[in-house]
């Protein structure tokens, strides 16, 4: 946790070397980008929607206007071809005139010269194009103006010759009024989507502050870890999301670096006070040997053994302390182990040391997923402990693996026929350093069973000791795959012993 301090506060991110102003964490907090982006996002989308929704509702009214006038333009030039057709049956003076007049049209008739002949309302301007269609020959012949201004308004104009050199039929349109309502509805689009993306913003930030809340909580109680490194605080996340499983996650990650902090402590602890007495032993012992020279023979011979056999006592304990850390990592890469071959090459070993008779017995499926080295380790200590505390015995020390007592569990227990242990003691043999009253005097340091323990407890099972009938003693373990990796995680059998 130091080290990573050196790049970086607990308030800033790595690579600063100071904490970071709280208005500029406020401006990069999640939530505030979550707001941005989700109000860019549907600003965009409302922009987006907007422009085509007008452009397509612009050119369908642009279309329709154009096709009403087109209609109309093109029924008179129907007529005037079929029917031999005088100014004066357009005018609209004269009763039943022949030209249905649309809303917005506007209709002037021209003479032969091109004069007005009926002038509209209001009246339309007449330029030279419009005097030689009223003045053709040909009945049905017609000139579009688009754009034409009629004070303050804007029409599209065609004049349709009525032939034989009669005058002609003038039919305006007016689009200013659509152009104008399509501004209009420009105006209210531009507006309607800036309440949209103002609402987005709003609905996002609320969004934004209920989605990153719990992650506040998390980002807070990561804070407080590395300001205080206090393992020991709740983390309160609540819910079955993500967030929720992210807030367990690191609470049960809090809870297991606080036990192994824990233990780490109590390891210290426990191995220095057992150091403590083999040292001041040797440091008696040494002090003796500056007067080696005065001391009888059989004095120094005892001297001598009582050295020899603290610096082996010493560098047992070593050993175990070593042997109990690395059990405590995870470095070995778990594999499929037969725990039969496992019991068969300690077994062989336990023999060629001691002389022992050591038997094995297995049954059912022996193989389980787990760290070899381990898992032997375990079994010599089983078996180490039980040859010394029956060291005088006859009987055979015997191995047993069977399986499985449930899917994916493999019991291993080594029983003897020493002297046994005591009631009160069985529930303790497992702890660091204890040792039962009736074997202090026997070499050890008690770390044995202990990592016997570890070793059950990272692979998930649970070690066990009992009596055994007819006398003797009976300690093992369960094993149901390496916790997290494989089968038989959290063995519910194994922890409920």
């Amino acid at each position: 946790m130091s080290a990573r301090g050196t790049t970086g506060g607990a308030d800033g991110p790595p690579g600063t070397t100071g904490p970071v102003p709280r208005r500029r964490l406020r401006l990069l907090s999640l939530g505030t980008t979550f707001a941005v982006a989700f109000a860019a996002v549907t600003a965009s989308v409302t922009v987006l929607v907007g422009i085509l929704s007008y452009n397509a509702a612009a050119r369908l009214v642009r279309v329709d206007q154009q096709s009403v006038f087109d209609e109309v333009v093109q029924d008179l030039q129907s007529e005037v071809r079929d029917n031999r057709m005088e100014p004066l049956d357009f005018s609209s003076a004269a009763p039943g005139h022949d030209l249905v007049r649309p809303a917005r049209t506007d209709v002037q008739v021209l003479g032969p010269d091109g004069s007005v002949f009926d002038p509209g309302d209001p009246g339309l301007p007449v330029v030279d194009a419009d005097r030689r269609i009223a003045g053709a020959a040909t009945a049905g012949r017609v000139v579009v103006h688009a754009g034409v201004d009629v004070g303050d308004d804007v029409y599209r104009v065609a004049t349709v010759s009525l032939g034989g050199e009669r005058g002609a039929v003038q039919v305006a349109q007016e689009f200013s009024d659509t152009e104008d309502l399509l501004r209009a509805l420009q105006r209210r689009t531009l507006v309607l989507m800036a309440a949209v993306v103002l609402a987005a913003g709003l609905f996002g930030w609320w969004l934004a502050r209920r989605i990153t809340r719990r992650l506040v909580v998390l980002t807070n109680a990561a804070e407080v870890v590395a300001r205080t490194r206090r393992l020991g605080i709740q983390v309160p996340v609540a819910g079955y999301d993500e967030v929720g499983r992210l807030g367990r996650a690191f609470d049960r990650m809090l809870g297991r670096l606080a036990q192994s902090e824990e233990d780490q402590r109590r390891l210290v602890q426990d191995a220095g006070h057992e150091l403590r007495t083999p040292l001041t032993s040797l440091r008696t012992n040494i002090s003796l040997l500056r007067r080696i020279d005065e001391l009888p023979p059989g004095t120094r011979e005892e001297l001598v053994a009582d050295l020899t056999q603290e610096a082996r006592e010493l560098t047992d304990l070593v050993n175990e302390l070593v042997e109990l850390a690395a059990g405590q990592s995870d470095t070995e890469p778990p594999q499929r182990v037969d725990l039969a071959d496992v019991a068969e090459d300690v077994a062989g070993l336990a023999r060629r040391r001691t002389g022992r008779e050591i038997v094995v017995g297995a049954s059912g499926d022996t193989t389980t997923h787990g760290r070899p080295v381990m898992l032997t380790r375990a079994l010599s200590n089983l078996v180490e402990n039980a040859v010394k505390f029956d060291r005088d015995g006859r009987a055979p020390v015997e191995i047993r693996v069977s399986g499985p007592a449930r899917p994916g569990t493999v019991r291993v227990e080594v029983r003897d026929r020493g002297p046994g242990i005591a009631e009160d003691d069985l529930t303790r043999v497992f702890d660091r350093f204890y040792r039962a009253a009736d074997a202090r005097s026997l070499p050890g340091s008690g770390l044995g069973l202990s990592i016997v323990r570890e070793v059950a407890l990272a692979h998930g099972g649970a070690p066990y000791a009992h009596r055994r009938e007819g006398g003797g003693t009976v300690t093992g373990f369960t094993v149901g795959g390496v916790a997290g990796e494989g089968p038989g995680e959290g063995s519910g059998e194994a922890r409920g012993r």
